[in-house]
């Protein structure tokens, strides 16, 4: 067959004939957990990572996931085996596994709501939306917040479908083509596409866990800085000093010693920040960095793959 699947609901389908019932909770209420994977050389990198993650996420939110790792596994692996044939020379994939409590029966004048429902589609890594940054740096700008809290009864660690708040902050931005940042009530920020980080000295601090969404992208750089002896550490990493001039008796000492801004995804795996803005003030940082430059190439060794090579040649 020479289109790309998708599975849903136990059926391998092709893609264009994937479709969820307008009486799913996932379309009603947005009730859908989410993740997002990416291959390298066309084989999933970090699966069992992500899957783990989903099962807990599927837990976290009461949304049933009756197949097993294995079933999950065999599945992903058999979509991705079939729609990766179909790319051109050099594309890869992005593997996207969504479930939902399934159909509300309501809607049909039912008693009984379910079953739940799962699904697998892919779509060709989009080099060209990333491309930038590995050819002058990310901007990162803020857009606004969104009071997310490691007590809220949906905690910012799940990853989960609904995108509204990134919609509109993404029609609230005034600097073109920077991605959004919304902060918490802490300061603390986070964007649709990746985790922040900062570099001080030898030191890479990353977001205290619970207090951003879960990023296997940045359990790659914690483990990578190990290998390179380069130290990291969880700090409560308040952005909104970034924006404004540091006193000498802030509290918040690391925001000086700040050389590098990272920010760590799936897609990309990991990009350096050229400028951070907050309303009219903004800070410009080192790109490429020092750091940047050590973990990028560690990372490009681990997956035999020259990550920044992918974005800037000449792909979709």
């Amino acid at each position: 067959m020479n289109t790309p699947l998708a599975f849903i609901n136990g059926r391998f389908v092709p893609f264009a004939e994937a479709t969820l019932p307008l009486h799913d909770a996932g379309f009603v209420s947005g009730a859908t957990v989410v993740d997002n994977a990416r291959t390298f050389r066309h084989q999933l990198f970090r699966w069992a990572d992500h899957l783990k993650r989903f099962r807990r996420d599927c837990d976290l939110c009461f949304v049933p996931l009756e197949l097993t790792d294995a079933q999950l596994t065999a599945t992903a692996l058999e979509l991705v085996s079939h729609n990766a044939k179909l790319l051109p020379l050099g594309g890869e994939l992005q593997l996207v596994t969504f479930a939902t409590p399934g159909q509300l029966g309501f809607y049909l004048g039912e008693a009984e709501n379910g079953p739940p429902t799962l699904g697998m589609v892919t779509y060709p890594l989009p080099f060209g939306r990333y491309r930038r940054f590995f050819t002058e740096g990310v901007t990162l700008a803020v857009a606004g917040v969104q009071h997310s809290d490691e007590f809220d009864l949906l905690p910012p660690v799940v990853k989960h479908r609904s995108r509204m708040h990134w919609h509109i902050a993404s029609h609230q931005m005034k600097t073109p083509g920077a991605v959004p940042v919304l902060l918490s009530q802490r300061g603390v920020g986070d964007t649709s596409i990746g985790a922040i980080l900062a570099v001080a000295g030898d030191t890479v601090i990353r977001p205290v866990p619970g207090t951003v969404q879960d990023s296997i992208s940045v359990r790659v750089v914690i483990e990578l800085c190990g290998q390179l002896g380069l130290k990291c550490a969880g700090e409560p990493l308040d952005l909104r000093y970034f924006c404004r001039p540091v006193n000498s008796t802030e509290s918040n000492t690391v925001i000086p010693r700040v050389s590098e801004l990272l920010l760590a995804g799936t897609g990309f795996c990991l990009a350096g920040v050229r400028r951070f803005a907050c309303r009219e003030r903004g800070r410009d940082y080192a790109w490429p960095g020092q750091v940047l430059s050590k973990l990028l190439a560690a990372w490009s060794d681990m997956v035999g793959v020259d990550i920044a090579g992918q974005f800037t040649a000449i792909l979709g």
